[in-house]
């Protein structure tokens, strides 16, 4: 197919578009603003030199899982997976420790009592990941090729976490882990739809790890935009595109942004009644992270913490609970739920021998300006005491700084808005393709489409391939 097309952004989703589009033999431009590709997997010093830190994402379930990303030569580009074996670890107080291991076998025997009802509900899933992600993976309005699953999911993952831990286990440790898990969609765990995040999860924990891209996460872009212009794509950074304006009129247009900047940018070229649809997109909460560089490894008290790639710092599921309540009534929650990660662990080109970082966030409301660095690191130092005395340095980055390094995280939202209600599957906007917008040449690819964020690739996929039905359309 002839044809030009320009793609705005330049991180895994516009990338993706622009692959897609390429693959198809239109000629492809993608515009970044910034100096340097990748979005939200940028990998910089942050801290000290050498000591490598992902400014934003950090783990890559639904990356390495990707149906699309699998389908490029990805390796021949320089981006290798590193998979830990033990993908989540959750201690609690008394010093012990669940975790998610590979193997099923290995998990359901770590949760004892729990064991048979874990493989009951995940092993289905994980089993048939490939079936799955062909289901949940993309825009809500399609035929189902796998029905029996995608309903036997849904009865299960339209509930809330909360819900879903109680009637499924009875030891209160394997519900915070599940529930740590479900955590990772921003929302109230007693909000309907959260099981979904937390089911999904841990499928693709146990069918596709939850690696992370040796070097950094850099390099999975890097190696997208070096499949990209083996196509004959081109990427032109410190390429601000501010208005639709100066592009030729009968070009396609993807812009990787949140409705707000698509309303900016290319608002002369929507229609009144679409913009204000636009208006109506939720944002959600924030993110406020912490890197660190360390001169050892974090002293867990929990030895199944050492060897885990992702930790989770809340104690209980009722912990969580209340940290995610606080951050949904507006509040910063005085014990946060912590997420962190220990890439060093398993890389070594992240930290100078023997040296390590570590990668930490919690959850605060929008735009929310309390530092919350103390905290932070009192929920590390409760579960790893003495982690304070190995800080050599540490960088900071509020919901304020989340924003300014990234337009696309309004209000430090590193989502690309709420998945909360309906609006995880009508996003941006409800319509039959929600990546077309009111402009028959111009389209939106980012993360405030489905499926949303953390798929690294999959919503410019999809919004790619809506782009060329619609060419096909008008040419035919």
């Amino acid at each position: 197919m002839s044809g030009k097309a320009f793609v705005v952004g330049a991180g895994p989703n516009g990338l993706a578009a622009a692959i897609v589009m390429a693959q198809a033999g239109v000629d492809v431009t993608v515009f970044e603003a910034k100096e340097t590709i990748g979005g939200g997997c940028r990998t910089r010093e942050l801290t000290l030199p050498g000591f490598r830190h992902d400014v934003c994402a950090a783990v890559h379930p639904l990356a390495a899982g990707s149906p699309f990303l699998r389908s490029l030569p990805l390796g021949r580009h320089g981006l290798e997976w590193l998979q830990p074996e033990t993908a989540l670890a959750h201690p609690f107080d008394d010093g012990s420790a669940v975790s998610i291991r590979r193997s099923l076998d290995e998990t359901a025997r770590i949760l004892g009592p729990d064991g048979a009802a874990y493989r009951s509900l995940i092993g289905p899933l994980a089993s048939q990941w490939d079936a799955l992600a062909g289901e949940i993976l993309g825009p809500l309005l399609h035929r189902p090729g796998n029905p029996l699953l995608l309903a036997r999911f849904g009865l299960k993952g339209l509930r809330s976490a909360a819900g879903l831990a109680r009637s499924a286990f009875g030891d209160p440790r394997t519900r915070a882990l599940f529930c740590g898990v479900a955590a990772h969609a921003n929302l109230p765990l007693s909000a309907p739809l959260t099981a979904g995040f937390g089911l999904v999860l841990c499928a693709a924990a146990h069918a596709g790890g939850w690696p992370m891209a040796k070097g950094g996460s850099q390099a999975l872009v890097e190696a997208l935009a070096a499949h990209l212009r083996s196509l004959g794509g081109r990427i032109e950074t410190g390429r601000r595109v501010a208005s639709l304006a100066g592009l030729p009129d009968d070009a396609v247009v993807l812009l990787d942004v949140t409705p707000r900047q698509l309303i900016d940018i290319a608002g002369e070229r929507l229609s009144g009644g679409y913009r204000r649809r636009l208006r109506r997109f939720r944002y959600g909460a924030a993110a406020f992270k912490v890197d660190y560089a360390l001169r050892g490894p974090v002293p867990w008290r929990a030895a199944d913490c050492g060897p885990a790639g992702t930790v989770h710092l809340a104690g209980s599921m009722e912990e969580m609970m209340a940290a995610a309540a606080d951050v949904a009534a507006g509040r910063a929650p005085a014990r946060p739920f912590v997420i962190a990660a220990q890439q060093s662990v398993f890389d070594p080109t992240r930290a100078p021998a023997g040296m390590h970082t570590l990668w930490a966030y919690c959850q605060v409301p929008s735009g929310c300006d309390f530092d919350m660095t103390g905290r932070v690191e009192a929920q590390i130092e409760r579960f790893a005491p003495g982690f304070r005395d190995l800080v050599l340095a540490r960088e900071v980055m509020s919901p304020a700084g989340m924003e300014a390094y990234n337009e696309n995280y309004a209000g430090g939202d590193i989502a690309g808005g709420s998945p909360g209600g309906l609006q995880l599957f009508f996003r941006p906007v409800a319509g039959a393709s929600p990546y077309a917008t009111s402009d028959p040449r111009v389209f939106i690819c980012s993360s405030s489409t489905p499926p949303g964020a953390g798929t690294h690739g999959m919503c410019g996929y999809h919004a790619a391939r809506a782009a060329l039905r619609s060419l096909a359309r008008r040419r035919g």
